[in-house]
């Protein structure tokens, strides 16, 4: 059984079909889905899906291209995670492709999700984009000041060497559909390399749809390919890939509860 680890179940492209969303996903082995907050404002309606639904679970903050518009400190965010069915603090981070919002505001923002993390002792979700180094001197910023402040970089496309330093810092690294992208070698290189034991897989839904879905909105069954492609990489068969990224996916959110049998 797998684990979609990062999908945005509230976004139009998966509501307009949501039975038929879950139906592939039970189809397709996926056991759990992790439904990801981008913004405080649209929160209460990620959560309802969680509430709903017995195999969702969620997170509650603020994508970095919101930073411009939503603004939180630390115990807004801890007030809204008191709640069994949020396992997770973000996404957050910093995002230097699109720079949507202010340099400064992403990090204020992140820092913020740092501190909620520490103090309810849920593990951040990292969204990184084009951000290596402000994104490894923030997470070097939490050892030092939040000590045991853990979570996960979500679709990973940055260098080994920050896979590397999050993983020595207790993160795991996340596996979205660009790794069977035509163009994705240098991804594919840092999957081989990193221990599979800290891997996750996701699709990022809507977003993202692996081959050979692309060109059609994704959904959390697509984790199946994306699965399967990594298990290949890592030159192991697909059950062992599910089992250990599941695995991990229930270690690192630890509040999210295994389905029954």
């Amino acid at each position: 059984m797998l684990v979609d680890s990062h999908c945005h179940l509230d976004y139009p492209d998966l509501q307009k079909d949501f039975s038929g969303v879950m139906a592939r996903a039970k189809s397709a082995g996926v056991e759990t889905m992790l439904a990801i907050g981008t913004k405080l404002r649209d929160f209460d309606g990620v959560r309802a899906i969680a509430e709903a639904n017995d195999n969702v679970f969620c997170t509650v903050g603020i994508h970095p291209h919101e930073a411009a518009n939503e603004q939180t400190a630390a115990a807004a965010l801890v007030a809204l995670a008191d709640h069994p069915k949020v396992v997770g603090i973000g996404e957050t981070g910093l995002d230097y492709f699109y720079e949507k919002s202010p340099r400064e505001a992403q990090a204020e923002n992140f820092r913020a999700h740092m501190r909620a993390a520490h103090a309810s002792g849920l593990p951040l979700v990292v969204h990184t984009r084009d951000a290596d180094a402000d994104t490894a001197a923030l997470l070097d910023w939490a050892q030092s000041h939040l000590p045991g402040t853990i979570g996960v970089l979500h679709c990973f496309t940055s260098s080994l060497e920050l896979a590397q330093k999050a993983i020595g810092l207790g993160y795991y690294i996340s596996i979205s559909g660009i790794v069977t992208f035509k163009n994705a070698e240098d991804l594919r290189a840092t999957v081989r390399a990193l221990p599979l034991e800290r891997l996750l897989v996701e699709t990022d839904s809507p977003y993202l749809a692996p081959v050979p879905k692309r060109g059609k909105p994704c959904e959390p069954s697509y984790v199946l390919h994306t699965a399967a492609f990594v298990a290949e990489l890592k030159g192991v068969g697909l059950p062992e890939l599910a089992k250990t990224t599941s695995d991990n996916f229930y270690r690192l959110f630890s509040r999210a509860k295994r389905p029954a049998a």
